[in-house]
């Protein structure tokens, strides 16, 4: 993988690519209820540890975690590391708010449990089935990128709605900076350093089409965590949640 951005590709696209490509693929890729672990054209049979995710993050940052279907979304995850070699993401989510440093974690963990009172019938809106999957490599100070890092992830939209209510949850946490708009939400499955970063966008393409639910379902916000993310990845710490569903 280079330092270019990934071409963006439609759930469309990679159902086209899986038909094209499954006679010679098929014998390469587990599904979900197989005892042998793969991601995409790779499989995990003695796959040398890579050395864990070297970025510091800072602050307190506001996880929406997902509904799964029979784990999927987890699934993905342990799948990435063991086929990789890599560090599993804790927890599969989509970032709402990150790097908060003016609040305390008391302060923050008040306002999480306000959270339902502010949104509407207490829930998050519905998240539509993801648009495409994206991997690509970010550098610090790079136009829009705040850190270094190689992800592979499903990528969701925004809609009304849900500009609305990330605006609701900013000003809950007093949030000052001014945001991107539109709010660019995603679900990642793979986090992996940017020097000679292992994750392929052919491998992630062949496994959600293994795996349709990952790219064919509409997801509700389950739940909402408030992660301490001072450090490296493996520093992280789940500080509280408030469940949704």
């Amino acid at each position: 993988m280079n330092n270019q951005t990934t071409p963006f590709l439609s759930a469309p696209d990679l159902t086209q690519i899986y038909k094209e490509s499954q006679k010679t693929c098929d014998d390469d890729v587990a599904s979900v209820t197989s005892t042998e672990v793969s991601f995409g054209t790779k499989s995990a049979d003695e796959v040398p540890m890579r050395m864990p995710l070297q970025w510091e993050f800072y602050g307190l940052t506001l996880w929406l975690e997902l509904e799964e279907f029979d784990s999927d979304l987890s699934i993905a995850i342990e799948d990435a590391a063991k086929t990789y070699g890599l560090e599993p993401i804790p927890n599969a989510h989509a970032t709402a708010i990150y790097g908060l440093e003016h609040l305390t974690i008391e302060e923050a963990r008040h306002k999480l449990q306000k959270i339902p009172s502010i949104l509407p019938n207490g829930k998050w809106p519905i998240f539509d089935r993801p648009v495409g999957v994206k991997t690509d490599i970010a550098i610090e100070g790079r136009p829009g990128q705040v850190c270094s890092i190689g992800w592979a992830e499903l990528t969701l939209t925004s809609n009304e709605e849900h500009e609305r209510v990330l605006d609701d949850l900013r000003e809950l946490f007093e949030c000052k900076d001014e945001r991107h708009r539109p709010w660019t939400p995603h679900n990642s499955i793979a986090y992996d350093n940017p020097k000679d970063c292992v994750l392929t966008l052919e491998d992630t393409i062949m496994y959600c089409a293994k795996h349709p639910t990952l790219l064919s379902r509409k997801r509700n916000v389950k739940s909402i965590s408030l992660m301490n993310t001072n450090g490296k990845m493996s520093d992280w710490k789940l500080i509280d949640r408030v469940h949704l569903l």
